[in-house]
Parts: C-alpha cells; sequence; structure tokens
C-alpha cells in the first residue's frame, strides 16, 4: 500500500490584498490536485482588505476608477462587474462621477476580493489562521512560524505580505506623544472619533491619507478649521476631465540618472502640451513603465529619487476620487482648509490648547498656530519595516532579513527572494507587495500589486515543482 506523504505547506504571513492575492493566484495556478496547504496569518476577520480596504468610513473611496481595479490581470473589468452585480449605487448614491464612472467606498474592493476568495475557503484550498505571528525560525531548510497561541507550524515555503508599518512621529511632537489630541494613526478605526465638529485641527502630511481625513471630517460634519501642512505645501492632484491614453516612451533607451530621467519626463511633458494633452498622461506612462525604469537605474540614482523626488510623484500618482476632490476645494474655497508648505518647529499643550510653531517655507520667522487636535498622515515609516513586528525584528537579527537599501521596505532579488544582511539569498522566502519595490520600482498602485501577486505565485509554483522532482519532502506539518 503507497504511503501518502504531507503536502508541502506554503505559509504567507499577512493576508491584506497582497498576501491574499498571492493566495488566490496560487491556488487557480494550482488547480485541483492541490499540490500544497496554503496558509495565510491574517487577524482580520477575513482576508484581503488590509489596512486599506478595511474601513468603515463612508468618506473612503476608491482614488482610481473601478474599471483599473481587479484581482486578475486578464480580467480587468473584474471588480467593475462585481459593482453592477452588486448594485452598489443603491446604498450609495454618490458613488458615480459626475460623468457616470464608478468610484465605490473601499470597504466594497474588501467585499469583492472577499467574495472571490470564498469558495477557496470553503473549500480549503485556503487556510485562514486568525493568529499574530510571533517568531519565525529557520531550520534544516524549512521555516518553523509560531503564533500567538502558541501553536507552530512547519513551512517548506514562507511570504512576507505584512502590513505597512505605522507613520512615524516627527520628533517636535514627541512631547505630545500621550496626549489623545495627537492622532499619531489616523488609519484606527476610532482615530477621529475624539475631534468635535468645531475643533480646530493640523493635518501633518498632504497625501491621500490627509485627503481622506478631511473628507471624513466633512462626512462628520465638521466645520472647524483645519491647516494641512507638508514640506513642499503640495496637495494631491485629481484625474482628468477627460482619459487619455499613456504618452511617453522612457525605456527604449532607459536613463541611467535621476536627473536625466527628469529631464526627459519634462521635455515629455511639453510635448504632451503641445499636443493638447495634460500631464496625466505622461504620468500614466512613467508608472506603467515604472519597473523598467528603476531597474535601469543604479542604487545611488535611485537613493536620489526616493530622497528628493518621492513627494512629487506621490501627489501626481495617487491621485483622488472626484468626490473627495470635490470637498477639498470646497474647504478651500470657504477658507475652512489651508494648505502650507511648512515643517513644526515645536508643539506643547498650555490651557487645554496645542500651540504649534510652524516653521513655514519662504519665511524667516515662526508662525504659531493655536489647534484643538493633530492628526498624523504622513504615510508608512517603510524604512522601520523591520522594528514593526517582533517576527521581523527576529529575522533581521538571525541575518534572514535585510532593509531594502533604498529605504522603501524590505531587501529581495529580482525573483521577489528575501536577501539576508550578509547578500545571500532566501531561495523559499519571498517578499510580497509594496515591501519589495525598493527592488522592483512601482509597486503601489493595485494593478502592479496584483501583477506581482501573480509573478511571485508563478515563482512559487516553480520552486514546488523543482522540491517534488528532486524528491525533497517536507516535514509533517
Amino acid at each position: 500500500m503507497r504511503t501518502l506523504e504531507p503536502l508541502p505547506v506554503v505559509a504567507i504571513i499577512g493576508g491584506g490584498f497582497s498576501g491574499a492575492a498571492v493566495a488566490l493566484h496560487l491556488t487557480r495556478s494550482l488547480g485541483v490536485e492541490r499540490a500544497a496547504r496554503i496558509v495565510v496569518f491574517e487577524r482580520r476577520a477575513r482576508l484581503g482588505s488590509g489596512l486599506a480596504y478595511d474601513t468603515a468610513e463612508t468618506a473612503h473611496r476608491i482614488n482610481v476608477p473601478a474599471f483599473k481595479m481587479s484581482l486578475y490581470p486578464d480580467e480587468p473589468e473584474s471588480f467593475a462587474d462585481y459593482v453592477v452585480r452588486a448594485d452598489t449605487v443603491a446604498t450609495d448614491p454618490g458613488s458615480n462621477s459626475p460623468d457616470g464612472i464608478a468610484y465605490p467606498r473601499r470597504s466594497v474592493f474588501g467585499d469583492y476580493v472577499a467574495a472571490e476568495l470564498a469558495p477557496c475557503l470553503a473549500s480549503g484550498a485556503i487556510e485562514h489562521r486568525r493568529k499574530r505571528v510571533l517568531e519565525m525560525k529557520r531550520s534544516a531548510g524549512q521555516w518553523t512560524i509560531l503564533a500567538e497561541d502558541g501553536e507552530a507550524l512547519v513551512a517548506g515555503i514562507a511570504v512576507l505580505a505584512v502590513t505597512h508599518p505605522a507613520p512615524a512621529l516627527p520628533k517636535a511632537l514627541l512631547p505630545l506623544s500621550s496626549s489623545p489630541k495627537l492622532i499619531a494613526d489616523s488609519t484606527r478605526a476610532d482615530a477621529l472619533d475624539g475631534i468635535a465638529p468645531a475643533d480646530r485641527v493640523l493635518i501633518v502630511g498632504n497625501g491621500l491619507t490627509a485627503a481622506d481625513v478631511v473628507a471624513a471630517l466633512a462626512e462628520r460634519g465638521h466645520g472647524g478649521s483645519i491647516v494641512s501642512i507638508s514640506r513642499r505645501g503640495l496637495r494631491s492632484r485629481g484625474h482628468p476631465a477627460i482619459a487619455q491614453e499613456p504618452f511617453g516612451d522612457f525605456v527604449s533607451d532607459p536613463a541611467s540618472r535621476a536627473s536625466e530621467l527628469l529631464r526627459r519626463i519634462r521635455r515629455t511633458l511639453r510635448d504632451a502640451r503641445q499636443q493638447g494633452l495634460s500631464w496625466h498622461p505622461v504620468i500614466d506612462a512613467v508608472r506603467a513603465q515604472g519597473q523598467q525604469i528603476w531597474q535601469a537605474l543604479p542604487l545611488v540614482e535611485r537613493r536620489r529619487i526616493a530622497r528628493l523626488a518621492r513627494s512629487y510623484w506621490d501627489v501626481h500618482r495617487f491621485r483622488i476620487a472626484p468626490q473627495v476632490e470635490t470637498v477639498l476645494d470646497k474647504a478651500i474655497e470657504e477658507g475652512r482648509l489651508e494648505i502650507v508648505a511648512a515643517s513644526i518647529a515645536s508643539a506643547a499643550i498650555e490651557d487645554g490648547e496645542i500651540r504649534v510653531d510652524l516653521r513655514q517655507r519662504g519665511r524667516d520667522a515662526p508662525r504659531r498656530i493655536v489647534v484643538d487636535a493633530i492628526v498624523v498622515t504622513t504615510g508608512p515609516a517603510h524604512g522601520e519595516i523591520l522594528k514593526s513586528q517582533p517576527f521581523l525584528a527576529g529575522l533581521e537579527r538571525d541575518g534572514v532579513l535585510a532593509p531594502c537599501e533604498t529605504g522603501l521596505g524590505i531587501a529581495c532579488d529580482l525573483r521577489s527572494r528575501a536577501v539576508g544582511a550578509d547578500g545571500r539569498v532566501q531561495p523559499n522566502l519571498f517578499i510580497a507587495g509594496p515591501l519589495a519595490r525598493g527592488t522592483f520600482g512601482e509597486l503601489m498602485g493595485l494593478p502592479q500589486v496584483t501583477e506581482h501577486a501573480v509573478f511571485v505565485a508563478r515563482e512559487i509554483q516553480a520552486l514546488l515543482t523543482m522540491n517534488e522532482a528532486n524528491g525533497f519532502t517536507p516535514s509533517p506539518a
């Protein structure tokens, strides 16, 4: 009688969109034979939502049209079809822009991902463990993963698809760190509950998250003044009035210096204007070609871009939904929202108020403002990712993981395999999602994250096939 060998285990740590997409595409590529157990560690009740789509704020909307978001690169309108089937307009009449394009609430995309994963979870093709990972150790070529309930799982292949780290608190705000008037992480479900309708608010940061905060406060009936600051005073931009195809070629003869790349983008912007186009299709072209552009640049040039050009890129690349743009425009017109190029020189609580001295760009003397609450929206502290969870810190101490030299995430090679402090590749440990963007370049938009999930799933499948051909037998889980 033939003895059945245990199935190899693939453990995915993090079940937000990146981790869920890897699990789904790996399941699809393995087919009905189920050549592996796929186990996803995610504390949330459902897979696929993560920070981005696990939000109850009705003002939080996807920031690109629904027809550009999908779990499947070869089915680009999968989510748009779901929106129609679910009839989301019935419960959210404001989900369509004036020109009829759907920008539903972000939670709806979470519903869509959950619906796509449901059959895999019901059949057992994907196992969801609602546990936090405390420790991860390499032993005999495999990974022992210890969860908070004390149960260990031995996996032949592991995927790190962990969430973004929380924003780093600006040094000038450290004296206020224990105050309830300081909201250090606006992504928390109850983050804005303590802000009263008439409160004066300082928002630190001017990107997508800041726009979400302004929109969410408006939805709650907030009418107090808001000052939103960033070093350059740049606000997120909106979408073009008329859709335009990407314009520009940046990869046929790729730039090898950041300055050269910038010159080409500026020249292409001028060419676009001469043809009656806006800046949007040029940035769309840079985004679509982003990974090839990035990989043609030496490390020193990548670091220069990350340090000097990232804020300009972010406000053009990460656009806000028309509904959110309308809220911001109205608040600015009414004088309730002021966007300022500034940083915080000092902050202190006096007589129940927060007195903040701003170091405003172009002014020698500091500007004093008095507010009732401060909301930090500076974005994830990617450079601190390996300190954000104990098991990641442990892997760094063991030399298994290292921070990406660009400061954008975790070091990995072009097959998305983790690279340790000594430069050695971990052949069965993969980095999935935006934390691999220091290697791959443009990897923040959902289309690119989806494509990367497919890529990682294929790499895992190839490794499983190779292990089977070489007679590798996994330890029982």
